[in-house]
């Protein structure tokens, strides 16, 4: 059976972006379901795909409402088309867009194709994850309790000033909080 990676890129961040591989026979909704987990959406909001070109132009819908594959439908079925049946080229292209009130969009190139697959693996499968996913609603942060945590963990009190760690006087110039007489250099070669 044929694995199919895809590299789905963040449409305002082309560094974000996770890399799902996914077998052909699974259909387009399998894919949006590992794409909505790989970007930690919530999965609430209607979803499409889209046939692409080399130059990102919306072709063929597939969308998440669409429930039967109709001749001459206005769009596809995700829940009935397999992801091999629209791959006919290499490096082929689709554009990904989630919940239509904030247009989430996404760009998906197919990266490789394998006739193996990994043993154990359970698929669609994130193979790989680069960036800060954007924040669904809103921003994302740093819970506060956890950054005074990292803060307490690296806060230099006394006890480390005086192992060697100085402060910079008011002219800029290092003190040192221990007793230690300065050596001069006596210009021997190790």
């Amino acid at each position: 059976m044929a694995i199919l990676r895809f590299r789905i890129y963040w449409e305002e961040d082309d560094l974000t972006y996770r890399d799902i591989e996914i077998q052909g026979s699974q259909t387009f909704w399998e894919f949006h379901k590992s794409i909505i987990q790989a970007y930690e959406f919530d999965g609430k909001h209607t979803a499409s795909f889209y046939e692409s070109d080399d130059k990102w132009k919306y072709g063929r819908e597939l969308n998440s409402e669409v429930l039967v594959n109709k001749k001459d439908a206005p769009a596809l079925s995700m829940v009935k088309t397999p992801v091999s049946a629209l791959v006919s080229l290499p490096g082929q292209k689709f554009i990904y867009t989630y919940d239509p009130a904030r247009k989430w969009t996404f760009l998906i190139e197919l990266t490789s194709v394998s006739k193996e697959e990994t043993y154990k693996r359970v698929y669609p499968f994130v193979l790989r994850k680069e960036g800060v996913a954007p924040a669904q609603y809103g921003i994302k942060g740093v819970n506060p309790n956890k950054l005074m945590e990292i803060e307490e963990k690296y806060d230099l009190g006394a006890e480390e000033m005086a192992e060697g760690f100085g402060s910079l006087s008011d002219s800029g110039v290092e003190e040192s909080s221990s007793e230690e007489s300065v050596s001069e250099d006596t210009g021997s070669e190790f």
